[in-house]
């Protein structure tokens, strides 16, 4: 799959004149607490595209492609297979501290816990069907390499969560020593991953390590509401 390249962006800000004439997209249909996101239109892939960074996730009702770029971390896209409601995190475990025991309610398992959460009631809130949910997840591989495999860590937690979640996954793509690019339209269902086998910079690797260690500084706040 070819890369996509800046030429062939057009950039959008919300509620600009270019993102309300596109087909499909009306800015006023945004979910609440996404209308800050800055969005493109690919013309490689004709579609609207949000991209979203460590410690995001984005949930859609009119077809967006989501698009991010995983190292260690995990995303999971998750729609409901009738409407298309849909959308997509991205999200890493902080590492163990010394003598941490590893709990359903430990301080590494309420990062993905909330990751998870965050995006499953955005679906449902937008009007998806718990009933229809369709989960694919991806990444997790084992990039930063002088540290403990976090990526490993990312992918047992999101397979537990599923499980005692009774979510069932159609499709993945986990684990390995590779960055993936990972391309998700929620109106279809369709992914597209790229391996990224022949990068020649550490930028996802100085990312990743980064955003680690402010999860390892930072306390975690914030309530998820439930239902």
């Amino acid at each position: 799959m070819s890369s996509v390249g800046t030429a062939a962006r057009i950039s959008l800000r919300p509620g600009s004149t270019a993102a309300a004439d596109l087909p499909g997209f009306d800015p006023r249909r945004v979910q609440p607490g996404f209308s800050h996101v800055n969005r493109y239109f690919d013309r490689l892939l004709d579609h609207v595209v949000v991209k979203i960074l460590p410690g995001e996730y984005y949930v859609t009702t009119q077809g967006e492609a989501v698009v991010t770029v995983l190292g260690s971390c995990v995303s999971a896209c998750i729609r409901d297979r009738r409407s298309g409601i849909g959308g997509m995190n991205h999200f890493m475990l902080p590492e163990s501290f010394p003598g941490e025991v590893s709990t359903a309610n430990g301080r590494a398992e309420r990062y993905g816990n909330i990751a998870m959460e965050q995006l499953v009631n955005s679906v449902l809130k937008a009007g998806g069907d718990r009933r229809e949910l369709e989960v694919k997840v991806f990444g997790g591989g084992r990039v930063l390499a002088q540290m403990t495999d976090v990526g490993k860590r990312n992918i047992e937690f999101v397979r537990h969560y599923l499980k005692a979640d009774n979510l069932s996954v159609t499709a993945e793509d986990l684990g390995d020593i590779y960055p993936r690019h990972v391309q998700y339209f929620p109106a279809t269902g369709k992914v597209r991953v790229r391996q990224l086998r022949s990068m020649h910079n550490d930028t996802i690797v100085v990312r990743e390590r980064g955003y680690l260690n402010q999860l390892k500084s930072d306390p975690v706040t914030g309530d998820v509401e439930l239902f």
